[in-house]
């Protein structure tokens, strides 16, 4: 008898792999779906009694091929191919299917899966519910409540998505090494937009939260498939350190609890170590990319036992590199954080007055400028910066965070905006 709980797990682990063989053989992301949805069904309802074949991933492709093709003649009103028996017991056909499928270019498979779930034409949004739909495999039900709608709204965000997919014609040939190195930035992209989704929340219970942990899952997985990508190694890295410190982040009322105050037993060891490995490693590799940088100053803000024991020089030093290397407003209003701590407030506004014009709508922008307004003593301008801050928050933590700093106007010093 096979355990339920390692099918199920067994089932998540081989869904990519399987899903892309099956979107490469059929080209149409709805019959390559509804074919692995049936060899899942199918596996579920044999394993238990016959128990697992040698190679899951492999049958599942199998299985799931002529799935797909018995729907397709169906549809045609053609002969529908033999029974399931005469199908998933040819000893180990499943194999030989498998590795014609696959063609030894699995990756590449997983590669398009996730580069269509990011396609440009998609709004960031439905890049996030795509992917957690097709290559997570969360139901539909799961993400509509992670995003606070109803189940028939994400239904159709996901239909719509699929339909822009369809109608943009992506590519199924091999893509070459720049392609390829292109595709891995946008789905990179993805991924970090699916870990923030769910590090943005102060409710562990929430379920996004569970989006961060999916995210990593996703990025040890690219990592799996091109060992030798730094900037992968600098993503995975960037994610761990940042949710090392998840305990830290909120108190039991679930308020923002900023860096230089979180308890610093909290932040998960095992984690940072890990990351840190994998950081070193990617150096290794001179090669340094935006998501390296970012782990690099993620690092040093984990290997800093204390607050003041951080090193802002060197923080600034990266965020200046990080600027050359992916110039942003919002890399430069993190820099006025360190430049904050280097210089004091007054040198870090006159940065960050610089930004108003491109970062008017940004919540950290408004937050950071009545934090250093407020360092330097000009309450009225602070206490207008902290409302528009109030108006563009994008959670009850955040809102809650800046009605503090309202609060303690009158009291003295402020702290800077959380991060």
């Amino acid at each position: 008898m096979t355990d339920i709980a390692w099918i199920d797990v067994t089932l998540a682990s081989a869904r990519p792999k399987a899903l892309g063989a099956l979107l490469r053989y059929f080209r149409d992301l709805d019959i390559a779906e509804e074919a692995f949805q049936e060899a899942c069904l199918r596996a579920i309802r044999t394993w238990p009694d016959k128990g697992p074949p040698r190679d899951p991933t492999a049958w599942l492709i199998f299985v799931g091929r002529n799935s797909g093709i018995d729907a397709v003649r169906k549809r045609s009103k053609t002969q529908a191919l033999p029974d399931e028996e005469l199908i998933s017991d040819t000893s180990d056909a499943e194999s030989d299917i498998a590795e014609r499928l696959d063609d030894s270019n699995y990756r590449d498979d997983i590669l398009r899966l996730l580069f269509i779930c990011c396609h440009p034409d998609l709004p960031a949004t439905q890049q996030i519910a795509l992917a957690l739909r097709i290559v997570s495999g969360l139901s539909v039900q799961q993400i509509a409540r992670a995003f606070l709608v109803g189940e028939s709204a994400m239904e159709q965000r996901i239909t719509r998505a699929k339909a822009r997919v369809a109608k943009a014609g992506v590519p199924f040939e091999t893509p070459d090494a720049q392609e390829r190195a292109e595709r891995l930035s946008i789905v990179s992209t993805m991924i970090y937009l699916i870990f923030n989704e769910g590090y943005s929340q102060a409710d562990p219970k929430h379920d996004a939260c569970a989006f961060s942990d999916e995210a990593i899952r996703l990025a040890r997985l690219q990592l799996r498939i091109f060992p030798g990508e730094p900037e992968l190694m600098g993503l995975l890295a960037l994610m761990l350190l940042q949710i090392s410190r998840r305990q830290a982040r909120f108190n039991g009322e679930d308020d923002i609890v900023l860096l230089e105050d979180q308890d610093r037993s909290l932040w998960n060891r095992e984690l940072i170590n890990e990351a840190l490995a994998l950081l070193d490693k990617a150096i290794r590799h001179r090669q340094p990319g935006p998501y390296q940088l970012q782990a690099a100053i993620a690092a040093l803000h984990s290997r800093a036992r204390r607050a003041e024991d951080t090193d802002w020089e060197e923080i600034e030093l990266l965020y200046r590199a990080l600027e050359r290397v992916q110039p942003s407003p919002v890399i430069t209003l993190n820099r006025a954080v360190a430049v904050s701590k280097l210089k004091g407030p007054d040198v870090a506004l006159a940065l960050v007055e610089t930004l108003g014009e491109k970062l008017d709508g940004y919540f950290y922008y408004h937050g950071l400028r009545g934090g250093l307004l407020k360092q330097i003593g000009r309450a009225r301008e602070a206490h207008e910066a902290f409302d528009r801050a109030i108006a563009l928050a994008h959670s009850a933590a955040e809102a809650a965070h800046i009605r503090q700093q309202i609060d303690s106007l009158a009291h003295g010093a402020a702290q800077p905006i959380a991060k």
